[in-house]
C-alpha cells in the first residue's frame, strides 16, 4: 500500500524493568509509545509486523564477538553492566528482540511491504558500544539495522539522531565507514560526553559523522533551524538509499533528564524537513527507530505528532526566532559541515 507504515513492537519489551522499579528507562515508555500509535490513527495504512530475535551475524556487524558472547551470562539474572544500565532475568531476551525487530522492520522497508517503519523497542541502542553496553543501552539496535541495510545492498545509508545525547555508540560503530552517513543534534556538553564538531570521521569515513551540539535550553527555533541550514543540505547531499531515525524525544521541554525546550510540534517539523530534503524519498525507505524519551507526556505527543507529520507535506509553523548564544551553536556545526559538504 501506498504511504504505508510498517510497525514492529513486542510485549516481551515490557518485562525489562529495573530491580525496585525505580528507573527512568522503564515499561510505561513502551505503553506511552503505543498510545501514541493507537492516537496517531494510521488506519489501513498501518501494517503491524512480528519481532524476532536477531542473529549473532546480524549483530556481529557492529559488536564484537567477546561482548556477545558474555551477554549470554545476564540471561535470568539481576544487576548493573554499567552504572546506569541495568539487566533483570527477560533483558537479555527483550534486547535480541529490540534489535532482531529493527532488522525485520527494515526488511519490510526494502521488500517494499511499507514506505515509512516504526521500531517500538526497549532497551534503547544507540549508546551500546561494539564492546560494551552502555547508557541504559544492551544492543545498538539502529546500528544493527543500518549494518544490515548495507549488507542487503543499499549503498548509502545515513542515520539522523536527535536523541538529546550523542549516540555515542552509533557514531563509533560507523567511525570510518564512509557508507554510513551519521548526523546527531544534541545537548553538549553533556552525557556521555562526545560528539563535538571535531568528530567527524576516521580514515575513509571523514566527513561520514556530523555533530550540530547545542546548549541548554535550545528550543524549536534552534532546532529547526539545525535542520533547514545543516542536516537538510548534508542529508540531500548525501542521497542515502535508506534514512533511520534514532528518535529520542528526551530535548522535550517536559523531559526531566535535560535542559532543551524542543515541543510535540517541533519534533514533527524536524521530521518533515527531513523527509522534504530526500531527493529521493530515500526510495520509501525510512523508519523510525525508539531511543530515550523519559516524561511519558512528552513522549506520547512528540510521537504522535511525528507520526502524523510523516508524508503530511509542507507546514507554516513560524517557530520564532534563534538566540544568539544557539546562533553561535550553529555557526560552529555549520563551519565543520562545510568543509565535507554545500551547506549554508
Amino acid at each position: 500500500m501506498e504511504n504505508a507504515i510498517a510497525v514492529v513492537s513486542d510485549r516481551l519489551f515490557l518485562e525489562h524493568r529495573a530491580p525496585g522499579g525505580d528507573h527512568p528507562e522503564r515499561p510505561e515508555r513502551l505503553e506511552a509509545a503505543l498510545s501514541a500509535l493507537a492516537s496517531a490513527n494510521l488506519g489501513p495504512r498501518r501494517l503491524d509486523l512480528l519481532a524476532r530475535d536477531a542473529s549473532l551475524d546480524e549483530l556481529g556487524r557492529v559488536h564484537s564477538a567477546e561482548y556477545l558472547e558474555s551477554l549470554p551470562r545476564i540471561a535470568g539474572r539481576s544487576g548493573y553492566l554499567d552504572p546506569d544500565t541495568y539487566f533483570v532475568p527477560y533483558t537479555y531476551a527483550a534486547a535480541l528482540r529490540a534489535a532482531g525487530g529493527s532488522v525485520a522492520l527494515t526488511d519490510a522497508l526494502l521488500d517494499g511491504a511499507a514506505q515509512y517503519g516504526l521500531s517500538l523497542v526497549r532497551p534503547p541502542g544507540h549508546h551500546a558500544r561494539p564492546g560494551a553496553a552502555m547508557g541504559f543501552c544492551v544492543l545498538n539496535n539502529v546500528a544493527v539495522a543500518a549494518a544490515h541495510a548495507r549488507a542487503r545492498g543499499a549503498r548509502r545509508v545515513a542515520v539522523v539522531d536527535y536523541d538529546v545525547h550523542h549516540g555515542n555508540g552509533t557514531q563509533e560503530m560507523f567511525y570510518s565507514d564512509p557508507s554510513v552517513l551519521y548526523v546527531s543534534l544534541h545537548q553538549f556538553p553533556f552525557y556521555p560526553g562526545t560528539g563535538s564538531v571535531a568528530e567527524t570521521g576516521r580514515g575513509e569515513g571523514v566527513g561520514s559523522t556530523v555533530n550540530v551540539p547545542l546548549s541548554a535550553g535550545a528550543g524549536d527555533a534552534a532546532y529547526i533551524a539545525a535542520f533547514d541550514r545543516i542536516v537538510g543540505p548534508v542529508l540531500a547531499e548525501f542521497d542515502p538509499d535508506f534514512v533511520f531515525v534514532s528518535a529520542g524525544f528526551d530535548a522535550h521541554e517536559r523531559d526531566p533528564l535535560a535542559e532543551m525546550h524542543v515541543t510535540d510540534r517541533g519534533y514533527a517539523e524536524m521530521l518533515r524537513r527531513l523527509c522534504a530534503a530526500l531527493p529521493r524519498g530515500a526510495r520509501g525507505r525510512l523508519a523510525v527507530v525508539l531511543e530515550g524519551g523519559y516524561d511519558l507526556q512528552g513522549l506520547r505527543g512528540s510521537l504522535q505528532a511525528t507520526l502524523e507529520a510523516l508524508d503530511s507535506g509542507p507546514s507554516p509553523f513560524d517557530p520564532g526566532p534563534v538566540s544568539p548564544r544557539h546562533e553561535e551553536d550553529l555557526a560552529r556545526a555549520l563551519k565543520s559541515a562545510e568543509q565535507h559538504f554545500h551547506v549554508g
